[in-house]
C-alpha cells in the first residue's frame, strides 16, 4: 500500500471524545495487522509531551502513538498552540517553539503553515498503511473556514473521508449533528460518510428512533453509539474536563487529601491522573484559597504563564495559604512553573513569556529563575535522592518523565536536590533536579510525569498515610495495568458498539 489510507474523526464541538475514539481506533487497526499512525494537524493544548528526539507535541497524539505501538513523532502533530492568555499562544512547529502570536496574527498567518501540515501527513502516509486523523473543535466554525487547516480544509486537501462525532452527554446531540451538517459547504458535506454518537448513558432502544430520524434527514448513516465510560484510563487533553472537579472537602471515604491549585493557565495536569486513580486518595482541583481546607499535600502545577499565574496566586489569597500550609508541616510541591513560583526572583529580560521583566516569587525555595528563548524539551530519567520528609521513603526509587520549560533556575541559598538524573534525551548524565527544604515541607521539580512511576507513587502515598496515622487500601499484588491493556479495552468497546466493517469500507480498507 504505497500511500496510506485515511480516516478522519471530526466533532460537533470540543471535548466530544475525538481523542479517545482516535486512540481506540488506532489500537483496533493495529490489532487487525495494519501499520497505523495518528495525526492532528493543529492542536491547541497546554498538555504537551516530549518526543524521543526532543520535539514537543500534544499529549493526546503521544497517547495515540502508544495505541499504535509507536514512539511519538513531531509529524503526528506538526502545529501545537499553547495558550498563554485569552488571546495569545505560543506556536510550536514540528516540535520547536517559534514565537508567541495573538489570535488575530495567527489567523492572518496560519495558511503559511498549511504546507507544513500537508508535508507531515504525506510523510506519515508514505510509512503507514493507514493514518487516523483527528480534527479540532468543530468544522461548523464557518468564520474560520477560509483559513482552516485542521478540519474540512485538511479533509478537502487530501480527500479524507470524515466521520462526525457528537457528544450526547452534553445534550442536544441530534441538533448538533444536523446543524453541523447544514452549515457545511456542499463539497465538505460530501466528505462526511457517517456519524458516531458518543458518551451515551441508558437504554439504547430509547435512542434508536432519533438515530433513525437523523440518518433519514441527513442521508448520513449512524456508525454506532458508544456508551459512557467513567474511567477509561486514557489521559484527558482539554482543561475543560477539570470543570466540576473542584471541591472544598475531600471525597467521602478518602484517607488522603491532595489539593492541586487550578491555575488559570494550568498545563500538563495529566501529571496528577495516576494519583486520582488511587483508592483512598481524594485529588481536588481548587480555584479559591478558602476552599483549600487542610489537605495533606498542596501541589502548584505547571503553567503556560508563570508571571500571570503567580499574580493570580497572590490576588486569590493562595500565597498566604501556601506559607501557612508549609509552616504547619504539611507538604507543598511545585512542578515546573509551580517550582519557579515557589522560588524567589523570576526574570524575563527578553520578554519570552510576558511583558513583565521581573517578579518576586513566593520565596519558599531559594531559587532564581531566568527565562531564555531556547526551550528545554527533553525526556528525563533518574532516582529519588535521600531527602527529608515524605520523599525519604522513596529514596533510590526510579522516576521517569519529561521536561518542558523556558525558565532556567539556579540555587541561591541552602536546599537539597530532590532527584538525581541519570538520563536526559536518552543520553547518560549525572546531574540533579529540583529542590527540597531542610524540613521536607516544600519541594519542587522540573520533571513532569513524576507520579507515573508505580513504585515511587506507592511509596510516596504510603509514607503520607503513615505520617497521618491512617491506612491506605491495600495495593494489588500485580503492578498497575500497562497502557496496552487500556487501549485493548477501548478497542474491544469500539468493536462491540461500532460498525467496524462499515468504517473500514469508508477508509478504503479490506474487511
Amino acid at each position: 500500500m504505497p500511500n496510506g489510507r485515511l480516516l478522519m474523526l471530526q466533532g460537533t464541538a470540543s471535548n466530544v471524545g475525538k481523542s479517545v475514539l482516535t486512540a481506540g481506533l488506532c489500537r483496533l487497526l493495529w490489532q487487525d495487522g495494519y501499520r497505523v499512525a495518528p495525526f492532528k494537524a493543529q492542536n491547541m493544548s497546554n498538555n504537551s509531551f516530549v518526543t524521543p528526539s526532543g520535539g514537543e507535541i500534544g499529549r493526546a497524539q503521544a497517547v495515540q502513538a502508544a495505541a499504535c505501538n509507536l514512539p511519538p513523532h513531531v509529524d503526528m502533530n506538526p502545529i501545537l498552540l499553547k495558550p498563554e492568555s485569552e488571546a495569545r499562544s505560543q506556536v510550536v512547529v514540528l516540535g520547536k517553539s517559534t514565537e508567541a502570536m495573538s489570535a488575530r496574527e495567527y489567523y492572518r498567518r496560519k495558511l503559511e503553515l498549511r504546507p507544513v501540515t500537508l508535508e507531515a501527513l504525506a510523510r506519515l502516509r508514505a510509512q503507514y498503511d493507514v493514518v487516523v486523523i483527528e480534527g479540532a473543535g468543530s468544522p461548523a466554525e464557518i468564520n474560520l473556514r477560509s483559513v482552516d487547516l485542521v478540519n474540512m480544509g485538511l479533509a478537502r486537501a487530501v480527500d479524507a473521508p470524515v466521520v462526525l462525532v457528537g457528544d450526547i452527554d452534553r445534550g442536544g446531540v441530534f441538533a448538533h449533528l444536523y446543524g453541523t451538517l447544514e452549515l457545511l459547504e456542499p463539497e465538505d458535506r460530501a466528505l462526511v460518510r457517517g456519524f458516531i454518537i458518543n458518551k451515551f448513558r441508558g437504554d439504547k432502544s430509547i435512542l434508536d428512533p432519533g438515530v433513525e430520524a437523523i440518518a433519514a434527514r441527513t442521508g448520513v448513516p449512524c456508525l454506532g453509539v458508544v456508551p459512557w465510560v467513567a474511567n477509561h484510563g486514557l489521559p484527558e487533553e482539554d482543561s475543560v474536563v477539570l470543570d466540576g472537579h473542584g471541591a472544598a472537602h475531600p471525597a467521602p471515604g478518602a484517607v488522603l487529601d491532595i489539593a492541586v491549585i487550578k491555575l488559570p493557565r494550568i498545563s500538563n495536569f495529566t501529571d496528577f491522573e495516576p494519583l486520582q486513580a488511587e483508592s483512598g486518595v481524594s485529588l481536588r482541583y481548587v480555584e479559591r484559597a478558602d476552599a483549600l481546607g487542610q489537605p495533606d499535600v498542596i501541589i502548584v502545577p505547571g503553567t503556560k504563564s508563570t508571571m500571570a499565574d503567580l499574580r493570580f496566586l497572590r490576588e486569590a489569597g493562595f500565597a498566604v495559604a501556601l506559607r501557612r500550609h508549609a509552616r504547619a508541616g504539611r507538604l507543598l510541591l511545585g512542578i515546573c512553573g509551580g517550582l519557579q513560583m515557589l522560588g524567589g526572583h523570576i526574570l524575563d529580560p527578553l520578554g519570552v513569556e510576558s511583558d513583565e521583566t521581573e517578579a518576586e516569587g513566593l520565596g519558599l525555595l531559594p531559587l532564581e529563575t531566568t527565562f531564555e528563548r531556547e526551550k528545554t524539551t527533553v525526556e528525563a530519567k533518574g532516582l529519588v535522592l535521600a531527602a527529608p520528609g515524605v520523599f525519604g521513603a522513596a529514596r533510590g526509587l526510579p522516576v521517569a518523565g519529561y521536561e518542558i520549560h523556558n525558565g532556567q533556575s539556579r540555587l541561591i541559598g541552602e536546599a537539597g536536590p530532590l532527584l538525581r538524573l541519570t538520563h536526559r534525551a536518552g543520553w547518560p548524565v549525572d546531574t540533579v533536579d529540583g529542590l527540597i527544604n531542610a524540613e521536607g515541607t516544600v519541594a519542587g521539580t522540573y520533571v513532569h510525569g513524576l507520579f507515573d512511576s508505580d513504585p515511587f507513587r506507592h511509596a510516596f502515598l504510603q509514607e503520607l498515610a503513615a505520617r497521618k496515622g491512617v491506612t491506605l487500601p491495600e495495593q494489588a499484588d500485580e503492578p498497575a495495568a500497562p497502557d496496552g491493556d487500556v487501549f485493548d479495552r477501548m478497542a474491544d468497546l469500539l468493536r462491540q458498539h461500532l460498525d467496524i466493517p462499515a468504517i473500514y469500507r469508508i477508509a478504503g480498507l479490506a474487511t
